[in-house]
């Protein structure tokens, strides 16, 4: 007898996307996530890990993936929704609307990390995947090119912040302008520095204000003036 071999559901033909997101750590914005399938003849060289490149190579090769892949897709889910659902579930929904909006449906899904979204195809995290699969290297490139933008976009509005320099991480400027701002409506709530923040606001604003007492101005005869307050007396 001769032994032949089944076709593996996890082994299924078709096409494969990665995806991956940026921004789960920053104390500001969104998280952003991309999908991407990728061209076999349209291959793309140094595609890696978006943390290992430069913001130039990074810029470089996003132009290239939009211009080679076969279709990409990039979504976010709100500062609102991440203070609602709290940040693993947000990089979960971002994950999911960004497969969702692929023009072309995958037969497979590779995830970046070990958790998976909600999705209706076939799909299978991989720890440090963004360096290990080309499609999800693709994916990350997209996402932090993404998200730098959306923080330069930050900046503009609100400069006193630093956005585009620490792109809404905690840094220590980014805390020292939370300590002399507050949080600005982009910063996350529910993570501990910004509610910090918003508690020393909410305690400043609660604390009585400053009573003006009338000052007493006595002078003595060898020239010597006594300033006295009218509550605590000389």
């Amino acid at each position: 007898m001769k032994a032949e071999q089944a076709a593996l559901l996890w082994d299924a033909p078709g096409l494969l996307a990665g995806v991956d997101e940026a921004g789960r750590g920053p104390l500001a914005g969104p998280v952003v996530a991309a999908a991407v399938i990728l061209d076999d003849r349209r291959p793309i060289r140094g595609l890696a890990d978006s943390k290992t490149l430069t913001a130039l190579q990074r810029e470089r090769l996003h132009d290239q993936i939009l211009a080679r892949a076969l279709c990409c897709s990039v979504a976010h889910a709100t500062v609102e929704e991440i203070d609602t659902h709290n940040i693993l579930q947000a990089t979960m929904l971002a994950m999911r609307r960004a497969v969702e909006g692929l023009r072309l449906k995958p037969a497979k899904v590779l995830v970046d990390g070990n958790r998976l979204p909600t999705l209706d195809v076939l799909a299978e995290a991989i720890v440090k995947g963004d360096a290990l699969v080309k499609a999800i290297s693709a994916a990350s490139i997209l996402a932090k090119v993404h998200r730098d933008r959306l923080c330069q976009d930050l900046h503009a509005e609100f400069p006193h912040y630093g956005f585009a320099g620490h792109k809404g991480y905690g840094t220590p400027e980014h805390l020292e302008a939370l300590r002399r701002h507050g949080a600005c409506v982009h910063h996350r709530r529910s993570f501990a520095p910004v509610a910090a923040a918003l508690g020393r606001a909410a305690a400043a604003a609660a604390a009585p204000a400053p009573v003006d007492l009338p000052v007493i101005a006595a002078r003595y005869g060898d020239g010597v003036s006594l300033i006295v307050n009218a509550r605590s007396g000389p």
